[in-house]
């Protein structure tokens, strides 16, 4: 479920939707997965998901 939803930078003016052609890094524990992505404005966004 949290797979499907939308991950947005959240850089000051930014706001542009991430998609997975951004997803640079994908790291897996028992506590869940975290996936970091580089906008193409620079920032670099990491969500976590259980």
């Amino acid at each position: 479920m949290l797979d499907e939803l939308a991950c947005v930078c959240d850089a000051e003016g930014c706001e542009r939707r991430l998609t997975d052609e951004e997803c640079m890094l994908v790291y897996r524990t028992p506590a869940g997965k975290r996936r970091a992505y580089e906008c193409a404005c620079g920032a670099v966004t990491v969500t976590v998901g259980r």
